[in-house]
């Protein structure tokens, strides 16, 4: 593979990922084949028609699954552990009772996002997602059993718009970097653009997309009845079970950063050591074990009926793990067969403003082969030079890197890991995750960076 050499032009590499993504959409949504079945084969014909070495087509393939799968497998299969003994417990009822009382059944939506957003300030995207969607489903299930997009959609936008804009996530760290901006100007900037971000994009788009698209609570975590158990856990034993998780990946993402700027030694086994507990894997596992005590033992609950209780939460995810990282996978042949490049290529000759050329370029290759990240580092990497010899302040430079992430989040469809696990997760087909995902995806996008041009234009006159 390193000395292969892609011979077809952008034209062509294009014609063949859109003819890729739409036979994808044709057969799962017309002839009703399995998404895992559907992205296996159109990620194995889509690497023949795109000229990859066939000695290597295997590799790719199992490659692209495995570095998704990687990561998606342990945080799904941990959080689902994690929400089944929370659900079980009666906890996840509890919790949502109080949070009903608290805020009231209209404002419940809007208490849940912003619960996202401080849980979304540390925590990666998929950890906090499937780590929050127990209790979006309960509070779901407390008020409206049929309209799990009205919680669903503001909590999830929470996750990925702090995610996206905001240091300490490695997608604006690297982009920070490859720019050289100031990594405290580009985290304000982004804090004050995080809310309306969300705003628009999470919450009035979910309260507007629920109404018309009505979506029962999925009993991924189990199935609630009237039949709870007569000690449930107190509410807020199960918020400081949601917290143990945040305040471990905080100490690593915190700790990184310091080590980054020099503050902390990056060597020292100590430091090692909080950032190895905050890694998200971890940081869930000693979640989990913390949860069987607590919820189970403790509450009288015997061992071989905590191994049967985790384990009952696994068989549910399952489609949702594989599906994910087949859809990896689909993303991970596109980027191999050099279509990113390509496109970087042309679109670096556009003669455009930067920031609109950096914006346009991370929006363009992140349609074409999924990857957020791929599409932030590669138009980051290609706008630096411009950047750095322009007569940018650091306002500007600020503005520039969030509109490169803006542009790397736009319209997540199918070749994206992230839109399986929405969809799945809240039990969407994928007709329905087109519809609402990728339209949130989208709003996301342009108002971001809307915004940051705004914030741009302030820059230039100072």
């Amino acid at each position: 593979m390193e000395d292969w050499t892609q011979t077809l032009g952008t034209v062509p590499l294009l014609l063949i990922a859109a003819g890729a993504i739409a036979l994808i959409l044709l057969l799962i949504i017309v002839f009703k084949v399995h998404a895992f079945l559907t992205l296996i084969i159109v990620s194995l014909l889509t690497a023949i028609v795109a000229q990859i070495p066939v000695g290597v087509i295997a590799t790719t393939l199992t490659g692209g699954l495995g570095a998704t799968l990687g990561t998606v497998a342990l945080l799904v299969a941990l959080g689902a552990m994690l929400g089944r003994l929370i659900e079980h417990s009666g906890g996840a009822k509890a919790l949502a009772d109080k949070f009903v009382d608290i805020f009231g059944e209209k404002r419940a939506p809007f208490a849940l996002g912003i619960a996202s957003l401080i849980l979304g300030f540390p925590m990666f995207f998929d950890a906090g997602l499937v780590m929050m969607l127990p209790i979006v489903f309960a509070v779901a299930r407390r008020v409206s059993k049929n309209n799990v997009l009205l919680f669903g959609i503001p909590s999830a936008a929470a996750f990925s718009v702090m995610h996206v804009f905001l240091p300490p996530h490695p997608g604006p760290v690297t982009a920070t970097e490859l720019y050289g901006a100031n990594l405290g100007i580009v985290l304000l900037v982004g804090l004050l653009i995080a809310f309306p971000v969300w705003y628009v994009s999470g919450y009035l788009w979910g309260k507007f997309i629920s109404a018309r698209i009505p979506l029962a609570v999925p009993t991924l975590f189990g199935d609630i009845d009237e039949d709870q158990p007569v000690n449930p856990p107190k509410p807020r034993t199960v918020i400081l079970l949601l917290l143990l998780p945040m305040a471990l990946i905080f100490l690593n993402t915190g700790l990184t950063t310091l080590a980054t700027i020099g503050v902390v030694s990056a060597d020292a086994i100590w430091v090692q050591l909080l950032i190895l507990l905050g890694n998200s894997p971890v940081a869930l596992l000693i979640t989990v074990l913390v949860a069987m005590f607590v919820l189970g033992t403790r509450r009288g609950e015997t061992g071989t009926a905590i191994e049967k209780l985790v384990d009952s939460a696994l068989g549910p995810v399952a489609s949702v793990i594989l599906i994910t990282g087949a859809g990896g996978m689909f993303g991970a042949v596109l980027r191999a067969s050099g279509i990113g490049d390509a496109l970087a290529d042309t679109l670096s000759d556009m003669g455009l403003p930067v920031i609109v050329a950096a914006y346009i370029i991370a929006v363009v290759i992140r349609l074409a082969q999924g990857s957020a990240t791929v599409a932030l580092v590669t138009a980051a990497g290609l706008a630096a030079p411009a950047v750095i010899a322009g007569d940018f302040n650091p306002l500007q430079i600020a503005a520039i890197t969030l509109a490169t992430a803006a542009g790397s989040v736009f319209a997540g469809h199918v070749n994206d890991s992230g839109f399986w696990l929405v969809g799945r997760l809240m039990g969407m087909d994928v007709k329905t995750t087109l519809k609402t995902w990728t339209v949130q995806q989208t709003i996301e996008s342009l108002l971001a960076f809307a915004l940051v041009l705004v914030v741009f234009g302030i820059g230039s006159l100072i």
